[in-house]
């Protein structure tokens, strides 16, 4: 008997005024695996194309559909993020004055408000003042 298994991981970077603040791993959430499966069988769901940041603190669950609390969304620098083998990356950038706020929490959606989300990820504090500039880089792995 053959058993294929495959698993969707991730992780992210964020990045502020040019030095690396965090790297942290995410949960892609069971509406994100349900997002994949669509895009499998029909790309009738659109393509991941916004991540957005927020202020909630309460951990990442499989059962998540949204950030706790959202502060801001951004379309992605790459809709649909940048292939490579079995990895995906997304990035989006939080530019002055921009998605300012003390930042915990990130999610990949495919829609610019509302729309499913594919991934969240709880962290510590990154306080983004109104003359930083925070870019975050996600990347999805498919083994």
């Amino acid at each position: 008997m053959i058993n294929d298994h495959i698993k969707l991981t991730g992780a992210l970077t964020i990045t502020k005024n040019g030095k690396v603040e965090r790297e942290i791993k995410n949960l892609v959430v069971t509406a994100g695996k349900g997002l994949v499966a669509s895009r499998l069988s029909s790309n009738s769901a659109s393509v991941i194309g916004y991540m957005a940041v927020g202020t909630g603190t309460t951990a990442a669950a499989a059962g998540d559909t949204t950030l706790v609390t959202e502060l801001n969304r951004n379309a992605l620098a790459v809709s649909g993020g940048s292939v490579s083998g079995a990895a995906i990356t997304y990035a989006a950038t939080w530019n002055a004055a921009d998605g300012t706020g003390a930042l915990t929490e990130a999610g990949l959606f495919n829609a610019s408000s509302g729309g499913t989300l594919f991934a969240r990820t709880v962290f510590a504090v990154v306080n983004k003042g109104a003359d930083d500039t925070v870019t975050i880089s996600w990347t999805v792995t498919i083994s």
